[in-house]
């Protein structure tokens, strides 16, 4: 169950772990800014462990005040997935952010050769990051670069898939469940997906349920948790 149970402000400088369910198209900075904002004029510390792309939806665990000192411990944690992709296209930044670069025929694909594909990345895998992702690169991230139309030289990651399995197949649309490591890029997964079939596959849809023992069902609205606050914060009189 979500915790509701706070009932000073002083609580959070102390440190508090937080569950947002992030909305569709923030960043993961942006539900940062409107919790920070949320404790002004308290100068609190506040951090996220684990970024979400703007299309991704789900849990994202956010850490205030001395908190913040563990947040590579929660971030280092297993993740869960559950997610949308579109087989017979691909994009550059291999989600919805660009548009299709090409198109493939998948009217001869079956469904045993899409679940047969999943076997293959399931163990430790190397995956390169997309060109539209937040990787600092001489002090720039990526997806600056990629917007300008810049060549970006993309290194080998390591990461483990404990699980991939199709939950549903509706072609061109394809279901999946992953369990990761830190550090995956389930947009990468996905286009390597797509050419393990010899054809294309991108992103349409991502949502984090699970991050370490943390599920999304216990998790927060931004907004309810941003009023929580705020009606904290009117206990004390000189605060406002």
């Amino acid at each position: 169950m979500k915790s509701n149970n706070y009932t000073h402000i002083e609580e959070f400088a102390e440190g508090q772990l937080l569950l947002i369910n992030k909305p569709y198209n923030w960043t993961s900075f942006d539900v940062v800014g409107k919790i920070r904002n949320a404790f002004k004029p308290l100068k609190l510390k506040v951090g996220h462990a684990g970024t979400l792309d703007p299309l991704a939806t789900g849990l994202l665990i956010i850490c205030t005040g001395k908190m913040t000192k563990q947040i590579d411990t929660f971030q280092a944690q297993e993740k869960e997935y559950t997610g949308t992709m579109i087989l017979g296209e691909t994009t550059p930044s291999y989600d919805m952010e660009t548009d299709a670069d090409q198109k493939f025929d998948i009217s001869h694909i079956t469904e045993d050769e899409i679940r047969r594909a999943c076997q293959q990345f399931i163990g430790d895998i190397q995956q390169y990051p997309p060109a539209h992702s937040a990787i600092k690169i001489d002090g720039e991230r990526l997806y600056e670069k990629a917007r300008r139309g810049e060549d970006v030289e993309l290194r080998l990651r390591n990461v483990t898939i404990s699980e991939f399995e199709i939950t549903n197949i509706t072609l061109p649309e394809i279901n999946f469940r992953v369990v990761c490591s830190k550090g995956t890029y389930i947009r990468s997964l996905v286009n390597d997906f797509g050419k393990a079939l010899d054809n294309g596959a991108y992103l349409s849809k991502l949502r984090r349920t699970r991050s370490g023992s943390y599920k999304i069902d216990d998790a927060h609205e931004v907004m309810e948790l941003v009023t929580m606050i705020r009606e904290l914060k009117t206990t004390l009189p000189d605060i406002e």
